[in-house]
Parts: C-alpha cells; structure tokens; sequence
C-alpha cells in the first residue's frame, strides 16, 4: 500500500494488524471492545459495526481489510460496506484485501462457523471494481489459510516465508488484493 499515513482498519480485531503499521494516524474500528487491545499505541478505536461508524470522508490514504468479509452476510453486505469504503478513502487512497481464497481453501473453509460467503481473488476484484476502486495487484496465494500447525510461531519464520514468493504459490491460501481509490 506504499507508507501511508493516515489508515484505517474497519474489522481490527484485537489491533494485531493497525499497531504495527508505520502511520501518522491510525484509527480501528470493531464491534467489540477488546480488554487486551493496546489502548495506549495512540490508535484511535472505535467500538461500533463498521455499518455504523462514522467515518471522514475523503480521509484515508490506506484501509486494510483481514478477514472480514467471508463473514458478512450476502453478497449486497460486501458492495455496501466497499462502498463505504470507497467514501472514506482520500482520493489515490489504497485498500487492500486479504482473506481466505475458496479457490485454493476449500477443503477447510467451511471449518469456520462463521464464514458465510465463500470469495476468491477474482470475486474480490470485481467487488473492488463495482464499488468505485481500480484494482491493482492482486496475489492469488499470499498467505498460509492459517499459522497454527506443527511448527510454533516465530517472527523468523513468518519474516522468512515473506521474503520468499514461491513459498506462497506452494502453501498460500489466502488472496491479497489491492485496489485505489
């Protein structure tokens, strides 16, 4: 996404992802309100359904969406929220996309009780599209469905797997896809 600086992750979970990006404004929004998150990190949270946040429009340079959307229910919930999305990106603004890729996970992507919709990176690119977003790049396979498995976490290990594209084409899952306002 470049090094943007004012950025915006709709579906932020526990923060894992907006208290490591490098930006001079970082706002997260979840419905939950998570005790752990790190309420010090100068994020600014949101507790409120993406749906219902209030949100600047025009504003955002870079918004990261991490498996959000499988879990919305119907294809018009994707279109709508996108849409949204679009309104708070600053113009030249970047989304980017991550989720679980039906195409290269379907064996296990039902495992989850809460994945509604099953998405690829092509269906992603044309919700992207429909909404007002010029897709970009896009990787069919990035990252693994999951990390848990035999070997324990490791930054190293995680580092490593990044550097190294042809590891995702043999165990990448999940799409990456990136689009501009």
């Amino acid at each position: 996404m470049g090094s943007p600086a004012r950025v915006l992750d709709p579906a932020a979970g526990r923060g894992e992802f907006i208290e490591a990006i490098p930006a001079r404004e970082r706002v997260a929004v979840d419905e939950v309100a998570y005790p752990e998150a790190d309420h010090s990190s100068g994020v600014r949270r949101i507790t409120s359904k993406i749906e219902d946040a209030e949100l600047p429009a025009g504003h955002f340079d870079g918004i990261f969406v991490s498996n959000f959307l499988e879990h919305l229910p119907s294809q018009e919930a994707i279109y709508q929220f996108l849409e949204k999305m679009h309104g708070a990106a600053a113009p030249g603004g970047r989304i980017a996309i991550m989720g679980p890729n039906y195409r290269y996970a379907s064996k296990e992507y039902w495992d989850m009780a809460d994945h509604i919709i099953a998405l690829t990176h092509l269906a992603i690119e044309e919700h992207l599209y429909t909404a007002g977003f010029e897709p970009e790049r896009t990787i069919p396979r990035y990252l693994p469905y999951s990390f848990r498995g035999t070997l324990p976490p490791s930054r190293k290990l995680t580092a490593l797997y990044l550097r190294t594209p042809l590891a995702w084409r043999v165990l990448g899952k999940q799409f990456l896809v990136i689009g501009r306002k």
